[in-house]
């Protein structure tokens, strides 16, 4: 059952990193911008499920490039949630502003993990 949650989540966050890309490949249909602005309220939820469930998947063991990708995907969708927190604010900001010029790529990489997951 986590392992659904934990395939939805990636998906749905690949969804809201990766929209750039998707909107490209889209064309004139516009089906992801209507996707993302439905998954836009959610994002810190899906971030939050995606720190929890990862490092969980990467404690048990398995598949860490897989988590280790989660982990990086939900730093870049916590974000603004993150430069709220002064305890944390400093070092994972560093990270997330690292990582952004990487954020479609790392949001088409948890589509496939959350496809292949499915199967």
């Amino acid at each position: 059952m986590l392992g659904l949650v934990y395939n939805i989540a990636n998906i749905t966050g690949g969804i809201l990193l990766g929209l750039a890309l998707l909107d490209k490949w889209d064309g004139d249909k516009d089906y992801f911008n209507k996707m993302a602005k439905t998954l836009a309220p959610f994002q810190t939820i899906i971030g939050g499920a995606l720190v929890v469930l990862s490092i969980l998947f990467l404690v048990r063991g398995g598949g860490w490039i897989y988590n280790i990708t989660s982990l990086l995907g939900s730093f870049l969708l916590l974000t603004n949630t993150i430069s709220k927190a002064p305890a944390f604010q400093d070092t994972l900001l560093k990270l997330s502003d690292k990582l952004m010029p990487f954020k479609a790529g790392i949001g088409i990489a948890l589509i496939v993990i959350g496809i292949l997951g499915l199967f």
